[in-house]
């Protein structure tokens, strides 16, 4: 059975459009939790007057830095230093939300599915994204592979948006 994980080992948290999403545990689910709520929380203070280069050893203590990797929707590679280099252009260029669609855990993987809001310069660009996480022993994450499903460069006005969730 190398490569599948039974549904019966697998803890499935199903969470659409809920604003809950503060980590209850110490979970490998709760751990992502806490990543994404650090990113967002970073993209909000670096818009902040007088703010300078983000602090990420915050996220740093979630992640194993000496044997992280990511692969990107464009499916670049990024050590942790590339990464955070990355992050600090991210924060600086645009705002960012997002919204809980699914979280599932097995093993030592965390499969995270969200509807991402990229905002920047009046418009919202909005694409639903799944995040795979693999830990390693030591309940870090080493590895971040990133799915995107959707238009990535074009937005569209914030007012279109706003007048959609209205209807």
């Amino acid at each position: 059975m190398l490569g599948i994980c039974p549904i019966q080992n697998a803890t499935v948290l199903f969470m659409k459009g809920s604003d809950d999403r503060s980590p209850g545990g110490d979970s490998l689910s709760d751990r992502v939790l806490e990543y994404s709520a650090i990113i967002e929380r970073s993209v909000r203070s670096a818009k902040e007057p007088g703010a300078s280069q983000v602090d990420w050893a915050p996220l740093a203590g979630l992640v194993a830095t000496d044997e992280f990797h990511r692969v990107g929707i464009w499916r670049e590679e990024m050590d942790w230093q590339e990464y955070v280099a990355f992050l600090n252009k991210f924060v600086g260029a645009k705002g960012f939300e997002s919204t809980v669609r699914r979280i599932t855990e097995c093993r030592n993987l965390v499969f995270y599915e969200i509807e991402e809001h990229h905002i920047k310069d009046g418009k919202v660009n909005v694409v639903n994204s799944m995040n795979a996480y693999e830990f390693n022993d030591d309940g870090k994450i080493r590895r971040l592979d990133v799915y995107i499903q959707g238009v990535v460069d074009p937005s569209v006005p914030v007012e279109t948006l706003l007048r959609r969730s209205a209807n």
